[in-house]
């Protein structure tokens, strides 16, 4: 199974957004490590239908893990995943020498 992802650089930290419908959080693993997010889980889905003339269950079960390089600037301590309406988001926050701070201009009298 692929999973896309939307990654989105934003100010003070990185968002990571990954579609999963039909998963429930306990079967998700989020992990950082070595400059890597890695994204795990296992997805099971039953469907079952009954007529007078037949009867078919169609099963999709199977694993994905995702994989994706890290900017040597995401902060590994400050990490914070959140799951909901089949979307997973994950926040990744940047060292602080890399956020960008207002400067500001005095002018001579």
């Amino acid at each position: 199974m692929r999973v896309p992802l939307d990654v989105v650089e934003k100010k003070d930290h990185i968002e990571v957004r990954a579609e999963l419908p039909g998963l429930d959080e306990k079967d998700l693993e989020v992990s950082v490590r070595d400059g890597y997010l890695t994204l795990k889980g296992e997805k099971k889905e039953e469907r079952e239908e009954k007529e007078a003339d037949f009867y078919r269950i169609e099963r999709r079960y199977g694993t994905f893990s995702r994989t994706v390089a890290l900017p040597e600037y995401v902060n590994a301590d400050d990490v914070s995943a959140e799951y909901k309406r089949g979307v997973l988001k994950v926040s990744l926050g940047k060292k602080e020498t890399v956020k960008p701070r207002q400067i500001p201009v005095k002018a001579e009298k």
